[in-house]
């Protein structure tokens, strides 16, 4: 019972962290106070190596929200780990994992941001390849090597940063300069690839092979979330520029994993996909020129997300580990308060009137149909909205209500620590979204649109939830259209063909070069030729010295000689 005592300590200590950030970010946000501290570490001259921390409300309310979401997953996971091995190990590494978000986020230095950055790579690493098996491994590989692109770029932005003599990247956002844009540019990949965006978007359903507790702190948010709030942060000096490609990208990237989540069978990929989607909302919201809808939903996504993660984990539990949907089914009956938050959840997640994502998604739609884009980005947007209302109710189809699963239930109970860890999820999921819409937009701005353009998002959320119960009991995936269509199918459901295009096709000639310039350098003549010469030569020399220190009479002979020679033939 130790392991439990040590989980109930860390869950109380994050808790009420939480709850002081939080209460600290909205007193700042009310008086529009901000706390700038700067550490000097090193002085070398004149270069400085500084430890900043950047105190202000959007800061502290991201960091609070990040914390109480850390401690529900910790109280959660006290049960959910129970039966494993290594249960402390877990603890202290999804610790690890927080901490290093707790330094991206209140970083406004590269160096330190680049401290949680990689920490949240790295730790992330181990908490996939946890289960260690080859299916984790592989998800792992492709997590870090991906989120290495991105470690890559912020590391030459630092270099790049020397130009302005300091790494406080928050005192140059309105700076322009001929090579500027270059940042940018470094910004907006390292971003991409932690929030998985095409083309870096095979990452993220791989990256569920990690345990459930663990992805429900990563697809809320922790990692996906930190190139959200990385450009958030940079939005100042992004918005600056013409960013419409990299508008189209994120806008691609929901639609595509809109569609992905409709042909997908896997619970946990499916829910994937939708923060996949989510986040492809908050990254163009951004680039259409709303940072702070972007904040916004990026704060009401967490909680509802974390609690349909909760969810989910709870229901495979009790399904003897099976992540099919098409296993499940007839589950209110057995776990009524799981699936009563799960449907919340998930309505949440449609952006059903007055749940906690209906702010802040009614609120981007109706900002972008207000501002001036094209048709093209118009009709994307307001499809994915629909799309995801589709999937979602696809997924309450095969879980919840009386789709006739193929699997036994095996072990129907609702274990009241993972219960209590919900309720606060549940409370947050249905007035997360009306409280912050209090805090961030005191003075609403006035939106006046005609009675088609304001029904809108209403009529493509009811129209997808209606197609996606009608395709759900038609067995649209696995019927006709299955089997006539395969490689559409598979098109779909493969986002793409993305996995592939990231790992098959990007090593299939590279490990062919890399086993040649291993047969060449290391085992070959270049070896003995290139690495080994300089040591054979100063092998030689210091022989040499060694025998010449000794007063060798021989070689004083031949200097002797050798002088002789050389003064006579002068």
């Amino acid at each position: 019972m130790n392991f439990i005592c040590k989980y109930k300590f860390w869950f109380s200590i994050v808790f009420f962290m939480g709850l002081f950030t939080f209460m600290w970010g909205i007193y700042l946000l009310m008086n529009n106070l901000l706390i700038f501290l700067d550490w000097e570490i090193l002085s070398l001259n004149s270069v400085g190596v500084y430890m900043t921390l950047l105190i202000d409300w959007m800061s502290m309310i991201f960091l609070g929200c990040v914390l109480f979401i850390s401690s529900m997953v910790i109280y959660y996971s006290s049960s959910y780990m129970m039966n494993d091995i290594y249960k402390l190990r877990f603890l202290y590494i999804v610790l690890l994992f927080v901490m290093s978000m707790f330094l991206l986020i209140i970083s406004p230095n590269l160096i330190s941001i680049l401290l949680g950055w990689d920490g949240l790579g790295l730790v992330s690493y181990c908490l996939v390849i946890y289960f260690q098996n080859y299916k984790s491994y592989n998800a792992g590989m492709l997590t870090v090597l991906t989120n290495r692109i991105g470690d890559v770029a912020i590391l030459i932005s630092i270099a790049w940063f020397i130009n302005f003599g300091s790494w406080n990247y928050i005192y140059y956002l309105y700076l322009t300069c001929n090579f500027y844009s270059w940042i940018l540019f470094l910004m907006v990949v390292a971003a991409f690839t932690k929030s998985a965006q095409i083309p870096f978007s095979s990452w993220l359903p791989a990256a569920m092979a990690a345990p459930t507790p663990v992805s429900a702190l990563v697809h809320s948010s922790t990692l996906v979330t930190a190139g959200v709030y990385l450009l958030i942060r940079f939005s100042d000096f992004i918005l600056s520029y013409d960013v419409s490609i990299f508008l189209l990208l994120s806008v691609l990237t929901m639609f595509m994993s809109g569609l992905g989540a409709n042909f997908e069978y896997d619970l946990k990929k499916i829910i994937a996909l939708s923060t996949l989607s989510q986040l492809g909302l908050m990254m163009s919201s951004l680039f259409m020129g709303f940072p702070i809808l972007a904040y916004f939903h990026l704060l009401s996504h967490a909680f509802f997300k974390a609690l349909l993660f909760l969810c989910a984990g709870l229901m495979i539990h009790c399904m003897s580990d099976s992540q099919d949907i098409r296993h499940m089914g007839y589950m209110i009956n057995f776990m009524p308060y799981t699936c009563s938050c799960f449907c919340i959840s998930n309505l949440s997640l449609c952006g059903l009137p007055f749940l906690s994502g209906f702010y802040s998604k009614d609120l981007i739609l109706e900002s972008m149909s207000m501002d001036y884009f094209n048709l093209f980005i118009y009709l994307i947007f307001y499809v994915s909205v629909g799309l995801t209302a589709c999937y979602s109710f696809r997924l309450i189809y095969y879980c919840v209500t009386n789709n006739s699963g193929l699997f036994p239930f095996q072990s129907f109970f609702e274990d009241l620590n993972m219960n209590i860890s919900m309720i606060f999820l549940t409370f947050m999921a249905i007035s997360c979204g009306s409280i912050l819409s209090w805090l961030l937009t005191p003075c609403p701005l006035l939106l006046v649109f005609s009675l088609e353009c304001k029904l809108m998002p209403l009529l493509f959320v009811s129209l997808g939830g209606w197609l996606g119960y009608e395709s759900s009991c038609l067995l649209t995936g696995e019927g006709i259209l299955g089997l006539t269509s395969n490689f559409f199918v598979n098109f779909l459901s493969n986002m793409w063909f993305m996995p592939n295009f990231s790992t098959y096709m990007m090593y299939s000639d590279t490990l062919f070069l890399s086993k040649s310039l291993n047969l060449f350098m290391d085992s070959g003549w270049g070896e003995y030729i290139m690495s080994s010469s300089m040591s054979i030569f100063s092998n030689y020399i210091s022989t040499f010295m060694t025998n010449y220190q000794f007063n060798s009479i021989k070689l004083f002979l031949l200097t002797f000689l050798f002088v002789s020679l050389f003064l006579l033939f002068l």
